[in-house]
């Protein structure tokens, strides 16, 4: 079985069965959740922000039709992808007060849950569509690498989720975004798209996963592990300038 379909199945089930991991799901915030945040942390700013510098000069090179506009611009995907989700976080914790007032229970609405839930399922299917992608001359190592990266931030996605979504996420939610990242997977398997169009989608999946780190890790009532983050931020990166 190819390598990647594998990654891909690893990565649904970290999003299937997260909810069995319950020692995680406490406060203070678990050590091992804090040091998930600081891998992906590390493995967007050590791997993924220096590819874009090579990306932003294909694009700069690019005679496609349509990547004009961003000829200076794949940055801006970064900000993007960051906005994007800096915006479903607030609105799911607007929807969870609106709920809680109107006694419904601390959980969203469900027009916020499946539109968080699209937008996650994009996203996964996204990383998915990158893993396989048959351009990328990638090491086993290298797909290694980013298969643990994303593996513990799905894992840190999965109790954000919980938290704002509850039994409806268990039930629905959960298997929809696992599914998302086969589909993205099959998707990237079945196409080809160009090097410049890859490296703007490496720039919005960048500002997605600091934003979803940094949600989860800088609010206060969360009582996050410093020491915990740091240690993964600073293990992975030294493994990263090793390899």
């Amino acid at each position: 079985m190819n390598l990647t379909l594998l990654l891909a199945i690893a990565l649904a089930i970290v999003h299937i069965g997260a909810k069995n991991l319950l020692f995680l799901d406490s406060v203070p915030r678990n050590c091992w959740l804090s040091m998930a945040g600081g891998v992906s942390v590390a493995y967007t700013f050590m791997h993924i922000f220096p590819e874009l510098s090579e990306g932003q000069a294909r694009v700069e090179a690019s005679a496609l039709n349509g990547l004009e506009f961003l000829e200076h611009h794949v940055y801006l995907m970064s900000l993007l992808g960051f906005s994007i989700f800096y915006g479903l976080e607030k609105l799911a914790k607007t929807s969870r007060q609106h709920q809680v007032k109107m006694g419904r229970g601390d959980a969203t609405s469900d027009q916020v849950f499946w539109l968080h839930i699209i937008s996650f399922s994009l996203y996964n299917a996204l990383i998915g569509y990158l893993l396989s992608d048959p351009e990328e001359e990638a090491s086993v190592l290298s797909l290694c690498f980013f298969f643990i990266a994303m593996a513990l931030h799905f894992l840190v996605n999965n109790f954000g989720l919980r938290e704002h979504h509850k039994r409806v996420y268990d039930h629905t939610g959960r298997w929809v975004l696992a599914a998302a990242v086969i589909v993205g997977w099959a998707i990237g398997r079945a196409t080809i798209i160009s090097h410049e169009a890859i490296a703007l989608l490496f720039a919005f999946l960048a500002g997605g996963i600091i934003l979803n780190i940094l949600k989860e890790e800088l609010p206060e009532e969360r009582e996050t592990q410093f020491w915990a983050f740091a240690a993964g931020a600073g293990v992975y990166s030294v493994l990263l300038l090793i390899i």
